[in-house]
């Protein structure tokens, strides 16, 4: 499993790659779960990271608008980002999913094809009246999505093991897997649940308040990465 840590700015992206993250994921916790951050945030933190870690640069809790999706999409990946991650939250219908999805993959995969589309789905769909995160993995592979998540969109305390059995955990990474995509789970993960992760095997954890001390509008900590790098490995 690869960790993946959310920083918002440079300062907090030289943390998470000293504690040990194998995935920078840039977003703005300002703005939402999947808030974007600026193009001159990505590119600071890609120009830093290249050719060291991977980079993540989220576009958003995304509301039904292709175009405004694709042209994130677009500016991400222009930014330096390998992973452009679209937050499906304004997302109804299966017919919504790929249509926007569709857009995004074509926007990045034209601009340069070694990028990767995350396809994120919220655990607390239902609270928040979003598409269920089971049929994403059906529509990442029907429009060239690589990687499929699952996070939560509500960010008070709730893990997305309160929203998501094992079980159904279990059933989205599988029909990713056999799909041959990658699987990243977050939501307000904590050391507690490390166990469950490691029998779930997803290809990605991704955390931020964890490696925060548990308030992630607080800074990330290079301790809490190592101990939590240490603690998966």
């Amino acid at each position: 499993m690869r960790l993946l840590v959310s920083p918002m700015n440079i300062d907090e992206a030289r943390s998470a790659m000293l504690g040990g993250a194998d995935i920078l994921d840039v977003k703005n916790p300002k703005e939402g779960s999947l808030g974007a951050n600026f193009p001159w945030a990505i590119k600071q933190i890609a120009d830093m990271a290249r050719g060291i870690v991977p980079i993540s640069a989220t576009i958003g809790d995304l509301d039904y608008k292709p175009g405004t999706a694709s042209l994130a999409a677009l500016g991400a990946a222009f930014s330096g980002a390998d992973y452009i991650k679209a937050g499906l939250l304004g997302i109804r219908t299966v017919e919504q999913a790929e249509d926007i999805l569709s857009s995004i993959v074509k926007s990045v995969k034209e601009f340069d094809p070694k990028k990767k589309v995350v396809a994120a789905a919220y655990s607390d769909y239902k609270r928040v009246g979003s598409i269920s995160p089971m049929v994403i993995p059906g529509v990442a592979n029907k429009v060239g999505a690589d990687l499929v998540m699952v996070d939560t969109a509500i960010k008070d305390g709730k893990s997305t093991f309160e929203f998501m059995s094992q079980a159904d955990l279990e059933v989205f990474i599988n029909l990713a897997h056999n799909f041959g995509e990658e699987v990243a789970i977050a939501g307000t993960i904590g050391f507690q649940h490390l166990q469950l992760l490691k029998g779930l095997q997803p290809d990605i954890i991704g955390v931020r308040g964890v490696v925060c001390g548990g308030d992630r509008q607080d800074s990330i900590k290079v301790e809490l990465v190592e101990k939590l790098k240490e603690l998966l490995n």
